[in-house]
């Protein structure tokens, strides 16, 4: 059964907590919030628990285990987009519903740019990730976590801001090029913050990884992961 294995139940846990915060990323994103002179969305609060289950996702279970959990978090983010899209198309109820068209159109109805820019920049910053993180891990001999963990999440990320702005905002002309670069920068010198202050959390993970299966079944879950993500690697 597949929960009989602790290192089954591990990884169900984190891809749970992963798409979970992912989808929620993306529904509320179209809020935008004030930070001092800065303005952003509100979409980026879920997104450091996303960094962190994807570098222990990376850690535990490689290449394989992060890319094919990204292609079924894109799946499900395009298809709660799609029960959205039917929700709005179907109209409220008349005097009854508390919420009018107009107000549930007004929170979830995202233009098709921003679900092709959220989707794209999704994927391609999570490929991006895994690659750079293997990359720093296979240079460091598998020591300084903090480096591959920060390093994958900096560079990742830079992608991610520009891509989803990109395509969402200035490609259709809804931003000028001088608004779109401000934008981006400033979202993500935010998640550069985020990434450098919660790579504590990295360790901790790793130490309530390490509790939960043992420092035995730990390493070797570790090094089965190294072994197939150099597999995996060799047949791209």
């Amino acid at each position: 059964m597949i929960f009989s294995s602790k290192r089954n139940l591990v990884y169900i846990i984190m891809a749970g907590v992963f798409i979970t915060n992912a989808v929620v990323a993306e529904l509320i994103g179209s809020k935008l919030i004030q930070i001092g002179p800065f303005v952003m969305s509100i979409g980026i609060i879920p997104w450091p628990v996303v960094f962190i289950t994807t570098d222990l996702i990376n850690e535990y279970y490689g290449r394989a285990g992060v890319k094919k959990l990204s292609m079924i978090t894109a799946s499900l983010i395009a298809y709660a987009f799609l029960i959205l899209l039917l929700a709005i198309k179907i109209p409220a109820a008349v005097g009854i519903s508390t919420v009018t068209d107009e107000q549930f159109y007004a929170v979830f109805g995202q233009s098709l740019w921003i679900i092709i820019g959220s989707l794209a920049a999704f994927l391609l910053s999570q490929f991006i990730d895994v690659s750079i993180f293997w990359l720093l891990r296979d240079k460091t001999g598998g020591k300084m976590i903090w480096l591959r963990s920060t390093g994958s999440t900096i560079i990742s990320q830079l992608i991610d801001t520009f891509v989803v702005l990109g395509i969402a905002f200035w490609l259709p002309g809804k931003m000028t090029t001088a608004n779109f670069l401000n934008a981006a920068f400033t979202g993500y010198t935010f998640k550069l913050i985020l990434a450098v202050v919660l790579t504590p959390l990295i360790y901790l993970g790793h130490s309530m990884i390490e509790k939960y299966l043992g420092e035995e079944e730990s390493h070797h879950t570790i090094i089965k992961a190294a072994e197939e993500s150099l597999h995996h690697k060799v047949e791209e």
